[in-house]
């Protein structure tokens, strides 16, 4: 496996700068962000779209560098009833538009969520049924039934058409797709172009064994994100794993994302890069650095000595 780097954490340098400081720290993989959620700091995916010139531009940035595109992100919600929705699906076509002139043959994203009924304004994540009354199983097979599978269908055809060979769906949470089970689902309806970008922190906080989901995804590995989370000693323990407040209410929160081996120590990443390379998986393993209890620059430099102690090779 290799290590690549999530550019978001890098949002705050210039495209060249970023990649220079990637290169001191030798990393030679790119996980590029294209929109959705995120503000594509890097790429201005509709400019490049109109300029063969400018792909031209960041194609050779890279070259000169030694350095490739792991994957293009472009994570959010294109599921959402609303004009968010809307702007994300322009973006997830937009980015298989770009990955199909930039030779890329992977898609880093979400699975999306829709409303519970098509009479709803906002997504619903329905984490828990029950036998009686039947509601929300009826909602839950209206968003995949009548939303999720005939988008995601399309969305396949379409990206065999752009010459992409690989959606990467990452298991958050908030999204249809949010662990291997409901990975499966989308899988089986819609065919094997579209596995899991497994990130080990969210089934983490979730309460489940990212190695064990590990052995139970093989060959749907699409993709590995490098991520940890903590959970907080004496706070988890009261109220659980369900977490509600904000981001970077770090000293109060049950579970946190943070560096790479202030989670989970070295040893278990040592295991988890090894089931994981034992499954079959021999591809890019993006670091994506969301850690507020440190400054970006300790949490990217602390992460990828990290990463380079354990990644399986």
């Amino acid at each position: 496996m290799k290590l690549s780097f999530c550019t978001d954490s890098l949002g705050h340098l210039p495209f060249e700068q970023m990649l220079d400081k990637l290169l001191e720290l030798g990393v030679y993989g790119v996980e590029m962000t294209t929109g959705g959620w995120s503000p594509a700091p890097h790429l201005r995916t509709e400019e490049l779209l109109a300029s063969a010139t400018k792909r031209q531009q960041v194609l050779q940035a890279l070259e000169s560098r030694g350095m490739s595109i792991a994957a293009l992100n472009v994570s959010g919600n294109p599921l959402d009833p609303g004009e968010l929705g809307s702007k994300h699906k322009r973006d997830t076509e937009n980015a298989l538009a770009l990955a199909g002139e930039l030779g890329v043959k992977k898609i880093v994203m979400m699975s999306g969520l829709p409303p519970a009924s098509p009479h709803d304004t906002i997504p619903n994540w329905i984490t828990y049924t029950v036998s009686w009354p039947p509601t929300l199983k009826n909602c839950l097979d209206y968003q995949w039934n009548e939303v999720a599978i005939p988008y995601w269908q399309g969305l396949v055809q379409r990206a065999k058409n752009s010459g992409v060979e690989k959606f990467a769906l990452e298991n958050f949470s908030s999204m249809l797709v949010w662990n291997p089970e409901t990975l499966f689902r989308l899988r089986d309806a819609v065919g094997d172009m579209v596995g899991l970008n497994l990130d080990p922190s969210h089934l983490l906080w979730m309460g489940a064994d990212p190695i064990a989901a590990a052995r139970a995804l093989g060959p749907a590995i699409h993709h590995c994100h490098g991520k940890d989370v903590r959970l907080e000693r004496g706070l988890v323990d009261i109220n659980g794993l369900l977490e509600t407040k904000p981001v970077e209410d770090v000293a109060n929160r049950a579970w946190n994302y943070v560096a790479v081996g202030c989670g989970q120590d070295l040893q278990w990443w040592k295991e988890f890069f090894s089931v994981v390379r034992m499954m079959g998986y021999n591809d890019w393993v993006s670091l994506e650095m969301e850690d507020l209890t440190m400054s970006v620059e300790a949490g990217v430099t602390s992460s990828i000595a990290a990463l380079k102690q354990t990644i399986s090779q």
